[in-house]
Formats: structure tokens, sequence, C-alpha cells
């Protein structure tokens, strides 16, 4: 026969392991944020921290990747990831770096 402390030991180890993934997955609002895989106009704009119309403005520019069933509109989230950082601005190290790169690579003539 087990001993019930170990019992109570592993079940309040599994309690405190899903109240720590609880927490991780919590807002400043202390509202649990689960973001779907597929998301709809109201969750990309909540997920993009913008209005619903600024969304409606970016697909009918063809501006954001977008799904459309019917009158319905579908974003991956994934696509929005890459669609958020593909214009990353780049820092003065980034800079210096490309152009030490770039004059290391090209001898120069006198």
């Amino acid at each position: 026969m087990e001993n019930p402390f170990e019992i109570i030991n592993e079940r309040l180890e599994r309690i405190e392991n899903l109240l720590q993934n609880i927490y991780a997955t919590k807002d400043t609002n202390n509202v649990s944020v689960i973001i779907p895989e597929i998301m709809n106009v109201k969750e990309v704009a909540t997920y993009l921290s913008v209005t619903p119309s600024a969304i409606y403005k970016y697909t009918s520019a063809r501006e954001i990747p977008h799904s459309k069933r019917g009158k319905r509109l579908y974003f991956n989230r994934e696509e929005i990831n890459v669609w958020v950082l593909e214009n990353k601005q780049l820092t003065n190290s980034d800079i210096e770096r490309m152009a030490s790169d770039y004059l290391s690579k090209r001898p120069m003539k006198f």
C-alpha cells in the first residue's frame, strides 16, 4: 500500500505546476489568455492591440495575410507573427556589423 502522504505530495506538485502554467499565460488584467491557431477579426485585433476596423483596412488593402470563407475572415497566428516581424528595424549595431562585413569582403582600391 502506498503512503498517503506521498500521494498527497504528488497531487500538490501537479496542482502547483498547473497553477504556474496558468499564471504564466495571464495578461496584466489577470484574465487567462488563450491564443487560438486560427483567429477571427476580433481576436486578431485584440492580439495586435488594434481596432477591428484597422484589421478590415489591412485586409482590404491586402496588407495582412488572411483567408476568406464566405463572408468570414480568418487569420493564422503564425502567419500574423511573421507579418508583424517582417519589417524589423535594424539597430545601430546591426548596421555597423553589416557595414564591416561589406567592407571586409570588398578590398579597397587606391
